[in-house]
């Protein structure tokens, strides 16, 4: 458990770094370390909420945020994201759900890494049912694998240049602290033992640490850029490793 809490508290630092909760690669790790798979999702989530809360705050505090943006992208994605929470799938399914999140999403970021600093970034307005309907896929997909979407919503929010790129960090935060706890919801309606969820405080300790120190690096020391291509390996490295252990 010391080595799974230090590999969390470390992703922690990567993903909050660049406004991610870090939920993918929680995942991951559990399955590489033989976690118990019927509660994967719910620690994940709960790691994304310790996380992310923090730079929820931290965001919107600078003014960063838009919520006429976001509201439309959670109308769709909470209750989608709560019913993605209660369903039952098998171990195999979720290790390939998992094993393509990983890669679209680290490639995803890693092209858009250059966004992360763009300053001359003209703003295009789509039509709000779109949003809802990009909310709503990336809300299922959050509450079965266990994740809070924001690293997918990130950069379609970029690729469709829906805002400015601080405040699609915002929003990403937001999305996926919001969609955490209507997945972790979710997913107490399954047979989940609460008892169970406390042993693991230890990984709930070192995503608390994580997240604060990745929240001082974003602020105070690293450009943008350079903490979403570190991200974006990572997240890379781990889908090999996964997929490597699913089809070998």
């Amino acid at each position: 458990m010391f080595i799974l809490s230090i590999l969390f508290f470390l992703t922690a630092i990567l993903y909050s770094s660049v406004g991610f909760g870090g939920g993918s690669t929680y995942l991951a790790l559990l399955l590489i370390w033989n976690i118990p798979f019927y509660i994967f999702p719910l620690l994940a989530l709960i790691c994304n909420i310790i996380v992310v809360t923090g730079n929820c705050f931290n965001y919107i505090r600078a003014g960063n945020h838009n919520f006429k943006l976001l509201t439309p992208f959670l109308i769709g994605s909470v209750p989608l994201a709560f019913i993605g929470g209660t369903l039952e799938i098998s171990k195999e399914i979720f290790e390939i759900l998992l094993f393509l999140v990983l890669t679209i999403a680290g490639v995803l970021l890693l092209i858009n890494n250059k966004a992360y600093q763009e300053k001359n970034f003209k703003v295009t307005k789509l039509k709000p049912f779109l949003y809802t309907l990009i909310g709503s896929i990336l809300g299922l997909i959050s509450g079965i694998v266990g994740i809070g979407g924001g690293i997918f919503l990130s950069p379609i929010l970029f690729l469709l240049k829906i805002e400015k790129p601080k405040n699609i960090a915002t929003s990403a935060s937001l999305f996926i602290l919001i969609n955490s706890i209507s997945g972790v919801l979710g997913q107490l309606t399954k047979q989940t033992v609460i008892n169970e969820i406390l042993i693991y405080w230890p990984l709930f300790f070192g995503v608390l640490v994580g997240g604060l120190v990745g929240n001082f690096l974003n602020i105070k020391i690293f450009r943008n850029r350079v903490l979403a291509i570190l991200t974006s390996l990572l997240v890379i490295f781990v889908s090999v490793r996964v997929g490597i252990k699913i089809f070998f």
